[in-house]
């Protein structure tokens, strides 16, 4: 598995885009691009999982699973945040908002991993991208508040509206509705659109992302052995967590090991856009370069497989 993972070319496109970066090539996708790709993923991903989850119906396997990945969502921040103010020495407001990244979830982790899971005969649930879309939102309210704990409250409407009105989460949920409604009958017209590209745009977006983590990590002059040891250790503590969760609600194997891989993912697109409106003395250097730089290719990469195996065994 471990072999069918590296030389997949979703995973090759990615570490192409390392190389580049670190041998200081000129490759760069167009940002435009780049976000008309993020915005065709997340389409995808999000109708494909409602016309799943209409074909097979609200079930108590559904609700189990929203319900442990709210919870979660909550908690994994308070997990991360003792072990970033204790061992990482950040203070408490840059302590909460790296938490919150890592109790958030990463789209481009999630979709990897269903691609990679289902090229392995392992298809995660459809219903676990509505799972994605309710564990992108609860950590950043944790997060704040372990921030902002004994201050002043803030401009809480705004950062509420920062939160849900966040471009990936209305994409996500929006589509995921669209799917549902439409079911699968009629997503047959539009199919070949968000069905027959949508693994060779995964490979460039990957690409894209290859460039953008190397170079955030070679630019990054915050980050300690303390910081980048455990932009590596949170991910493997929350990703066994989410399989051990994953298994106990009674999910089948490679939903168990997708929710384990959301566990473990974090968060560098809606997290850091909320960050920026509601904690602005929050230095980005260091959750965007421990979330981008360190844990999204280190998930990638190693992550997929070693949860998909750990869901698998205790499966």
């Amino acid at each position: 598995m471990i072999v069918d993972t590296l030389t997949s070319p979703i995973i090759l496109f990615f570490v192409l885009g390392i190389f580049a970066a670190l041998i200081r090539s000129d490759l760069a996708i167009p940002e435009a691009f780049a976000k008309a790709m993020s915005i065709y993923l997340m389409a995808a991903i999000g109708i494909k999982g409602g016309i799943e989850v209409a074909e097979s119906g609200f079930t108590a396997e559904l609700a189990a699973a929203a319900l442990a990945g709210l919870l979660l969502s909550f908690t994994l921040p308070l997990l991360a945040f003792g072990l970033l103010t204790r061992f990482g020495k950040l203070s408490r407001v840059d302590a909460g908002a790296v938490a919150a990244h890592y109790g958030s979830v990463s789209v481009v982790t999630f979709v990897t991993a269903k691609e990679m899971l289902t090229g392995q005969g392992l298809s995660p649930a459809g219903y676990m991208v509505a799972v994605l879309a309710i564990m992108e939102t609860p950590a950043i309210i944790t997060g704040l508040w372990l921030a902002r704990k004994g201050q002043p409250s803030s401009e809480n409407g705004g950062i509420l509206h920062e939160v849900f009105a966040n471009a990936s989460v209305v994409l996500l949920v929006g589509a995921f509705v669209i799917g549902m409604i439409a079911g699968k009958d009629g997503f047959e017209p539009v199919k070949p659109l968000f069905d027959t590209g949508f693994r060779g745009v995964l490979c460039l977006f990957l690409l894209d992302m290859g460039l953008i983590a190397a170079r955030r990590l070679i630019q990054s002059k915050k980050l300690n052995a303390r910081l980048i040891s455990l932009a590596i250790l949170l991910p493997l503590i929350n990703g066994t967590i989410g399989v051990m969760v994953g298994t106990f609600v009674g999910m089948d194997i490679a939903s168990a090991a997708a929710l384990g891989i959301l566990a473990a993912s974090a968060s560098y697109i809606a997290v850091p856009a909320a960050m920026r409106m509601a904690l602005p003395e929050a230095d980005p250097g260091i959750y965007l370069s421990m979330s981008l730089g360190i844990t999204f290719p280190f998930n990638i990469i190693i992550g997929i497989t070693l949860f998909s195996q750990l869901a698998n065994l205790v499966g």
